[in-house]
């Protein structure tokens, strides 16, 4: 697995990223019959699938980063492993949080992917996403942390001003995904309704979310973004909206397009700038930097090789350790006998103290220097 230096604020070119929510009954059935399904075809490679206690547990043992075990609240955790382009290897993992609280609340259950390839991610690839949630509009797997926002379908903007101003500023501060907002012009037909994301490559697909304004919000949509984001929504046009905090990469020009068609024809020039903006680097939030460090570190799906490597890595650390300890038990026993022969000088060997000579002995030679060197012995490493 690619193991690129990189700034620890952004995310590395190598990988794919995704955080959304499961709202229905059995996410993990879920996961489990399409994995099954697609290693049955021949997608995947092979899959894994983990209780997080044995995760955590094998991660701890394994000589890897404890950090990479998967949290407390992880519920299950699921491990894919697929090739593209022919050679390229990519290793992936979903982990599922539970949120027993949030499904009272019907906030369904959190998921997280990180996927990492062995060289820079190709937008051309299949999606990580499809490779553990079925493509199935009937199975809700879809929806964004920010309630009410889903993907692989158009979400209208609230009506009230309020609300939409609080939509905005959720989607650029909690969502992981790339959001666009597109105005109708005129209400579209069902060909137009269609969204525009579905023309992306394959692996863009499932990074970002379009929103849609109607034909009347085009000022309050307008005005609710140049206050929150400093951006514009052009009658008829699109946007693509900026992080928060903004990126210094973002240009509000190029994220910006005059004229977006909803006749069913592919948007060609927002397509593009969706794609620009994509490359962009982008800031690695905390969490993403855990999943990621989780994947790297805390990979259990190993192929033969890598598990041969591996059993010989912990042979020789097992062998480094019987060592050490081998050598602690000899410093052991070395301080022992040194400390009876110190014992023996000062009592004559009956365990009976003599009286000092006066002026016989000097500092050196007194019995509290002759343990002091025998214990000296033992304190030092290095001896």
């Amino acid at each position: 697995m690619a193991k690129k230096s990189t700034s620890p604020t952004t995310v590395p070119d190598t990988a794919w990223l995704g955080r959304g929510r499961h709202l229905g009954p059995e996410p993990e059935q879920d996961v489990r019959r399409n994995l099954i399904a697609l290693k049955a075809a021949g997608v995947l490679d092979d899959f894994l699938d983990l209780d997080p206690v044995e995760a955590a547990r094998s991660t701890v043992l394994h000589p890897r980063d404890e950090s990479a075990a998967p949290g407390p609240s992880a519920r299950r955790l699921f491990e894919a492993r697929w090739r593209v382009a022919d050679d390229v290897t990519v290793r992936a993992q979903l982990t599922l949080y539970d949120a027993e609280a949030r499904r009272k609340e019907s906030e369904g259950v959190t998921w997280v992917l990180a996927a990492e390839a062995e060289r820079a991610w190709d937008a051309r690839w299949a999606s990580p996403a499809l490779m553990f949630w079925p493509d199935s509009d009937r199975v809700p797997w879809d929806h964004d942390t920010v309630p009410g926002v889903r993907l692989r379908t158009t979400n209208y903007l609230p009506k009230a001003d309020d609300e939409l101003r609080h939509r905005l500023r959720d989607v650029t501060r909690q969502s992981w995904f790339i959001h666009i907002v597109v105005h109708e012009a005129m209400t579209p037909d069902a060909i137009g309704q269609k969204p525009i994301s579905s023309f992306l490559p394959p692996s863009l697909r499932h990074r970002v979310v379009e929103h849609r304004g109607t034909p009347e919000q085009a000022q309050i949509a307008d005005f609710a973004m140049k206050r929150e984001l400093s951006v514009r929504m052009p009658r008829g046009g699109g946007v693509i909206l900026p992080t928060a905090p903004q990126s210094p990469d973002y240009d509000v020009e190029r994220s910006t397009v005059r004229s977006v068609f909803l006749d069913g024809s592919e948007p060609t020039e927002f397509l593009d700038r969706i794609k620009e903006f994509a490359a962009l680097p982008r800031p690695l939030p905390t969490e993403a930097e855990r999943a990621l460090t989780q994947l790297r570190q805390g990979w259990h799906l190993l192929t033969p090789d890598e598990e041969l490597t591996h059993a010989q890595s912990m042979v020789t650390r097992y062998a480094e350790a019987l060592e050490a300890m081998t050598n602690s038990r000899d410093l052991y026993q070395q301080a022992a006998e040194a400390a009876q022969a110190a014992l023996a000088e000062v009592t004559g060997g009956d365990g009976v103290p003599r009286p000092g000579t006066a002026g016989a002995a000097k500092a050196e030679g007194s019995p509290l220097s002759a343990f002091t060197k025998a214990f000296g012995r033992f304190r030092d490493p290095n001896k």
